[in-house]
């Protein structure tokens, strides 16, 4: 624990103390322990129901998988300090103190003294409170760690604590009681809110999405913050409740909430930090109001089917930006998905296929169901089997002893989305036909088969013809999965490009800077070959705008390998004049004498140096004011 931590900690015991004193409580004080009547005790209890089913959820499996073997007792209160569900071991304490470890009883620091659970209700923060940090001396065997769990309004919900023998490092006692408070607090926000607003996750990479310390923000259509727990404002550095995204982050409301639902976005904050952030939308997307006039003028209707074909053009339209082939693949993919046909989706790597599978499922019926995707080429081909039609214990020497599910039951009543399906090894694709043809799994050493529900989108970069003449992919399962076959255009291919390239960009610009690339960058962006497709762009892009370093982006911002892909570029490509000037700087034959214009020369030398002003001036022999002269006379800078 840090020392600072560590102070504000006993600084809680301090000022408890003093409360003690001025309450007239003394250290040889004897209460007896206060429990609660029945009758009133079920009455709180029912009051409190969504936070013990909350807290239960999360304390569970954590006890059963890491605390078991330890020491402890968990113990839930409500905001009066009256202990309403506990979990673990009451031998963390001789039998005389078990009376205040059981249900009912009340730890209310005016009666009790300084303990976790009151001084943590009085103060709101999480603390721990050790042996003869407690008031009472009857007290003084008992270590306690104990943090508040705030509702959804913020306000004090209940307490979790945990007491414990010296043997559990209490360090680690603190850290675990206040991982468990947040879950709970995350659990009643997502519980209350996810069926009808937008649920934005934050953390500081997008690794970490699913860690109980990210921040999450609850939106209404509006791009309104109706609710967030706590990280969220430290995230955020305020506080966030009723406030628009849009003064929340230098992005607008409309891009944060049109972002495709479950994949990462960077966003900046007002002060200037860069988050990764997800968005969920609501698993019931018909409004309040949209329900009500639905079920007035058709009370037996159950869904607007033109609100359904809305909401689907709106997920879908997320791909493009006016390129017609791609809004057909799309169009033409959720239509026989409507209709149970498997399709097939191939085209270069980096193009988008994923992505497209992903807005795919928000718009099929399906949006609710699990979507399980599973990269063919990335499980090694004596896993395959195992992983996707799952196992029986002891099926083989290493198999888990309650067996495996597999990735393909996971999927019932969803999609199962098969990238790299061409990557499947012989054997499982022989199995794979049979469950597109039966539709039942049978799991690895199982002779009983399973029935399964699942739409099926595959993907591919490399023709299945040319493997299925090789003898390395089924020509039956080819045929089987092949209903219809979509190719998406490589990025050099699209008409889309500049604003997708403009879109793009304003995902990951810095704060303060432009809204769109100069015409000069965004002209040779849009030129280049892209041989990485879509994933090229990105990554471009964001080096581009680390180099930029908060300053508009410019030419030489952009990588040297994305620059010397023009070297390698088609004739045709390189007639342009952005290009030519670079293939004719890149072959000293073509021009064999360096120009004698002064401005000329500054141009080709900046070029060559890639924009580095430093290394440009030394080359030039002049200054860097001569330099900066020159280059705001060429209309650079």
């Amino acid at each position: 624990m840090r020392k600072n931590e560590r102070s504000e900690e006993r600084q809680l015991v301090t000022d408890s103390w003093n409360r003690c004193l001025a309450w007239g409580l003394g250290h040889d004080d004897k209460p007896a322990p206060q429990i609660a009547d029945p009758a009133y005790l079920k009455e709180v209890e029912l009051k409190h129901q969504e936070l013990m089913t909350s807290t239960a959820a999360e304390v569970v499996p954590y006890y059963r998988n890491v605390l078991s073997s330890s020491r402890c007792l968990i113990l839930m209160a409500d905001p009066d300090a009256t202990i309403l569900k506990s979990w673990g071991d009451e031998r963390v304490t001789d039998a005389r103190l078990r009376p205040w470890l059981q249900r009912g009883a009340n730890w209310q620091e005016s009666v009790c003294g300084t303990n976790a659970i009151g001084t943590a209700i009085a103060s709101q923060l999480p603390v721990q409170v050790q042996r003869n940090e407690h008031f009472l001396k009857q007290f003084r065997s008992l270590i306690g760690s104990a943090a508040p769990i705030f509702d959804t309004e913020k306000q004090l919900a209940g307490v979790l604590s945990v007491f414990s023998d010296a043997y559990l490092p209490q360090a680690h006692t603190l850290g675990m009681v206040r991982l468990l408070s947040q879950s709970v607090e995350n659990r009643l926000i997502i519980r209350q809110f996810e069926a009808s607003h937008v649920q934005i996750t934050l953390n500081t990479t997008a690794d970490n999405f699913d860690s109980p310390w990210s921040g999450i923000l609850i939106c209404d259509s509006t791009g309104k913050v109706v609710a967030s727990n706590q990280r969220a404002d430290q995230l955020l550095a305020t506080s966030t409740v009723q406030r628009y995204l849009d003064e929340l982050f230098t992005s607008s409301r409309q891009h944060i909430l049109g972002h495709p639902e479950h994949t990462a976005i960077q966003l900046v904050t007002r002060g200037k930090v860069r988050l990764s952030a997800r968005l969920k939308r609501p698993s019931a997307p018909t409004s309040a109001a949209t329900t009500t006039t639905a079920a007035a003028g058709n009370p037996d209707s159950q869904a607007n089917p033109d609100s359904r074909d809305i909401t689907s053009r709106q997920d879908l339209s997320s791909l493009e930006y006016g390129d017609n082939s791609v809004r057909r693949c799309a169009d033409q993919s959720l239509k026989v998905l409507h209709r149970g046909v498997p399709v097939l989706i191939t085209g270069e790597t980096g193009v988008g296929k994923e992505v497209m599978v992903k807005a795919l499922h928000r718009a099929s019926p399906r949006c609710n169901e699990p979507l399980v995707a599973v990269n063919c080429a990335a499980i090694p081909p004596e896993l395959v089997e195992s992983e996707l039609f799952g196992y029986e214990s002891g099926a083989f020497t290493g198999a888990r002893a309650q067996g495996s599910l597999g990735l393909i039951r996971k999927a019932h009543k969803g999609i199962l989305f098969l990238d790299e399906i061409g990557e499947m090894p012989l054997a499982a694709q022989s199995r794979l036909l049979r469950v597109l043809q039966e539709r039942v799994v049978t799991p690895v050493g199982s002779t009983e088969s399973v029935p399964v529900d699942i739409l099926l989108i595959t993907a591919t970069n490399r023709p299945l013809s040319s493997r299925i003449d090789a003898g390395q992919f089924r020509a039956d399962l080819f045929y089987r999965i092949n209903g219809l076959s979509v190719q998406l255009p490589p990025l050099r291919q699209r008409t889309d490009k500049r604003e997708l390239i403009q879109d793009i960009y304003r995902q990951h610009r810095d704060p303060g800077q432009c809204e769109e690339l100069p015409p000069q960058v965004l002209s040779a962006l849009e030129n280049h070959p892209w041989p990485g497709n879509i994933r090229q762009l990105v990554n471009v892009l964001r080096v581009a705008i680390a180099i930029a370093d908060g300053e508009e982006v410019d030419i030489w911002h952009l990588p040297e390998d994305f620059l010397a892909e023009y070297d390698t570029a088609s004739p045709t490509q390189q007639s342009r004049p952005d290009r030519a000037d670079r293939a004719s700087l890149s072959n000293p034959e073509q021009d064999p004498e360096p120009p004698t214009d002064p401005l000329t020369r500054t141009l080709q030398v900046y070029r060559e140096c890639t924009g580095n002003v430093s290394e440009t001036a030394r080359q030039l022999s002049i200054s860097r004011n001569t330099l900066y002269k020159r280059l705001r006379e060429l209309g650079i800078r």
